[in-house]
């Protein structure tokens, strides 16, 4: 009598299996030389406007200014990221970045201008970033693969907040702002060619949704379940960035110095990079799946050790652990592009990149406000009071929302 056959076992998709993949090392090695080109042109720029102004001011705005046409970008422009072939929008958006920083390399070009184009840029990020997303599922499929691609891409971008400001200021010791500022060009023309040499052309994702007289951002924000899952990946992040944007002034409190400001940066990012590299090589799908609403849940909880007075070594295990937690959006990236209208999939990755970026930028300006009030420590705890209530509100949206969703499958056999 023969055994009963076995159900196949999926084969296991690693970072190495995703790498592997042509077309995908044409998209990471462009948001390598992408990533690069912004992070030295935002250093280059402020201090090219400094030197232009010799006002604080006026070259923390130069940075600031980045953060703010976000919102107007992802909101304005969500529908490009599905109306045109993703191909022709990523390499568009490239040249449109090469062409708004080759006119700051102009000698003579005045702070205004140079503001002016910087915010040029800031709008067209959110467009590429949700076109690279959605392009990311047309690769690598919108499974496992998918989830660790988008796991390298956020590593990547957070590796980047350790070394590539520091780069960028050796750099800015060998060259003028100027000269800078053209090697960025650079990066943007060369990530350009990448694209579109090194990728697909595809059709416009948004043909069916125009022909069915789609309801494009309203239909996805009317979507109850996107809606929750869009606010899980936004808010813990508003709460996330408080000891960052208060890293100097904490620094100061505790005696730390500039080595202390530094490692106080650097703690979170590397918690980030090492809870995303364990959970995405030593996790298989369905588990990471499983952590999520707990890892949700404790997000912002060890800011709540702050309450104790902690010296540096302690807080920087805070943020460390804090850090590793985020390591829950590699299953919420799965839920998030199952729940998402393939039709539809461009402007909800512009939409969610330019509201992670704008609630990040809200984050930092509201940890401010609070600190002057309450103080430093107080601030933060308080990050870790209202954050976790927040994200358990939110662990339970996703429970209720999951449930209506799952029963009305059945309902109608799909």
């Amino acid at each position: 009598m023969s055994a009963p056959p076995t159900a196949p076992v999926a084969p296991r998709t690693g970072y190495r299996h995703v790498l592997a993949v042509p077309e995908f090392r044409a998209l990471f090695a462009a948001h390598v030389l992408s990533l690069l080109g912004m992070v030295v042109s935002e250093i280059a720029l402020s201090v090219l406007v400094y030197d232009l102004t010799a006002s604080p001011l006026m070259s923390a705005l130069a940075f600031a200014v980045g953060f703010l046409p976000y919102a107007l970008g992802g909101t304005l422009l969500a529908p490009v990221a599905d109306r045109f072939p993703a191909r022709r929008v990523l390499v568009v958006c490239d040249l449109l970045c090469a062409a708004c920083v080759a006119v700051m390399v102009v000698p003579g070009t005045g702070v205004a201008v140079l503001l002016a184009l910087r915010c040029g840029v800031a709008v067209v990020s959110p467009v590429f970033s949700g076109t690279r997303m959605a392009t990311l599922a047309d690769v690598l499929g919108d499974g496992d693969a998918f989830v660790l691609g988008r796991s390298l891409i956020r590593i990547v971008s957070q590796s980047a907040l350790l070394v590539g400001y520091g780069t960028g200021g050796l750099l800015l010791t060998v060259v003028s702002p100027r000269h800078a500022l053209l090697i960025t060009v650079g990066t943007f023309l060369a990530s350009a060619a990448l694209l579109r040499f090194g990728t697909r052309r595809r059709p416009a994702r948004g043909r069916a949704e125009r022909a069915e007289g789609g309801g494009g951002t309203r239909a996805l924000l009317r979507d109850r379940r996107v809606l929750v899952l869009l606010l899980v990946f936004w808010v813990p992040s508003m709460f996330l960035v408080f000891p960052e944007a208060l890293a100097a002034p904490y620094s100061h409190t505790l005696g730390a110095g500039s080595t202390g400001l530094g490692l106080l940066m650097c703690a979170l990012p590397v918690g980030t990079i090492a809870g995303e590299l364990f959970a995405g090589a030593r996790l298989g799908a369905a588990t990471r799946e499983r952590i999520v609403l707990p890892l949700l849940c404790l997000a912002v909880v060890p800011y709540l050790g702050y309450a104790l007075a902690p010296g540096l070594w302690p807080s920087l295990l805070l943020l460390v652990l804090a850090g590793a937690c985020s390591a829950y959006t590699l299953g919420l990236d799965q839920w998030f592009v199952r729940a998402v209208p393939e039709e539809l999939r461009g402007r909800a990755m512009t939409l969610l990149s330019a509201g992670l970026m704008t609630i990040q930028g809200v984050g930092m300006a509201l940890a401010g406000v609070v600190a002057e009030v309450t103080g430093v420590r107080a601030a933060v705890v308080a990050a870790g009071v209202v954050g976790t209530v927040c994200c358990v509100a939110l662990a339970v949206g996703c429970r209720v929302t999951e449930s209506r969703d799952g029963a009305a499958r059945d309902m109608t056999g799909r």
